[in-house]
């Protein structure tokens, strides 16, 4: 009898290339302002938000972002996210790096991970939260005066079991306006001279925070602590009437604590921040008006916030916002010091997946980033038109 033929060789497989791992979104912004309003102030501006306020602005792209993403390696991953509407000086729609990383896990499940590269610094919430996601049309100046754009480089640690992982991306795959996945436990090393700029000392800064989304039945509720220490590097600029000088050199202290809670809205929602510490500023009296220390700073932000959902099939999700600081903004020229109280009512209309439609009226009071560093009250009527792909 014939021998029976040998079985046929296991079947080898291949794995992917790493460009068929890649995957591509993004979203864009097209905001205006100038809709009427009961008090418009053409010199009421916020240089670290919205460029679009004062006079003479018409239509804008506040953002316009393309994400390439996705695991080369069973243990490395990475994100890079560039923005093409970037303001530098006066010009508009640059093209700049916002985040561009590699996340290296440390065990098969990815409980244990380091990033390394420019990325977000954990400090805080909503600093976290992605701007396609936030309800408000920009971040609180109390909590994103820390930290411009929300980003540096260096190397950070996060860790979270594999079930609160899976918990981070239910948050924000649902649509209750979860901050992403940082961890439970976020520990970093970074420049601390905020995104795109070069160190500027050889003292790098030092973050942590401790964050973890609680859920009561159906209700998720997130409670966070944390805080940062480095040293600020910082120039003054000096006017011809105005001899502005750092009081004690440049390198300035700069060290914040922060308490962070988010009531997900199932269907109402209450979010609130606030932090305390001392960074770079101007002073107050005619003593140290013209001197920058490092002084003392306070501030936060409480949001209230209902999410109707099956309204004509789409989502409404209407939100009130209060914010208060007291501080200096150590990335703007002369770190002036800020008094900022400011009341934001809008709603966000989720027309579907592709297409949301923001509308906002905002109450402010707040000091000016443009010398002479003048108080300005005014009222905005603004709308944003977001599609995500």
């Amino acid at each position: 009898a014939a021998a029976p033929a040998p079985p046929p060789p296991p079947e080898v497989k291949k794995d992917k290339p790493w460009y068929e791992r890649i995957h591509l979104r993004g979203y864009t912004q097209v905001r205006y302002n100038r809709l009427p309003s009961f008090r418009v102030n053409d010199t009421l501006i916020n240089d670290q938000g919205d460029r679009f306020l004062g006079k003479d602005n018409g239509f804008g792209l506040r953002r316009a972002r393309l994400v390439f993403y996705g695991d080369v390696h069973e243990h490395v991953s990475i994100y890079l996210q560039p923005d093409f509407a970037s303001v530098i000086g006066d010009q508009y729609h640059v093209a700049i790096i916002r985040d561009w990383y590699a996340d290296i896990s440390v065990d098969s499940k990815k409980e244990f991970r380091f990033r390394v590269g420019q990325s977000k610094v954990p400090f805080g919430f909503e600093n976290l939260q992605s701007s396609q996601n936030r309800l408000a049309l920009d971040r609180n100046d109390a909590i994103n005066s820390a930290l411009k754009d929300e980003r540096d480089i260096g190397v950070f640690f996060y860790w979270a079991p594999a079930e609160i992982r899976a918990r981070f991306k239910y948050l924000v795959d649902s649509g209750l306006k979860g901050s992403g996945d940082y961890g439970v436990v976020g520990l970093g090393v970074y420049n601390g001279q905020t995104a795109n700029r070069p160190e500027r000392n050889n003292s790098p800064h030092a973050v942590a925070r401790v964050t973890y989304p609680f859920q009561f039945g159906q209700q998720f509720v997130e409670m966070g602590v944390g805080g940062y220490y480095g040293r600020f590097n910082l120039a003054a600029a000096p006017r011809d009437d105005a001899a502005y000088a750092v009081a004690r050199g440049p390198d300035m202290v700069d060290a914040r604590a922060i308490v962070s809670l988010m009531v997900y809205p199932q269907p109402l929602g209450f979010m609130a921040e606030y932090n305390v510490g001392r960074g770079p500023s101007l002073g107050t009296g005619p003593d140290e008006g013209l001197l920058i220390d490092s002084r003392n700073l306070h501030g936060g932000y409480a949001q209230l916030m209902y999410k109707l959902d099956g309204v004509a099939g789409m989502t409404l999700i209407p939100y009130l916002r209060g914010t208060l600081y007291k501080g200096g903004k150590k990335f703007e020229t002369n770190a002036p010091r800020y008094d900022v109280r400011e009341v934001e009512l809008g709603v966000e209309w989720q027309i579907f997946k592709a297409l949301e439609l923001t509308g906002a009226y905002l109450v402010a009071d707040r000091t000016s980033s443009r010398y002479p560093y003048k108080q300005e009250q005014g009222h905005v009527t603004r709308v944003q038109l977001q599609f995500n792909y």
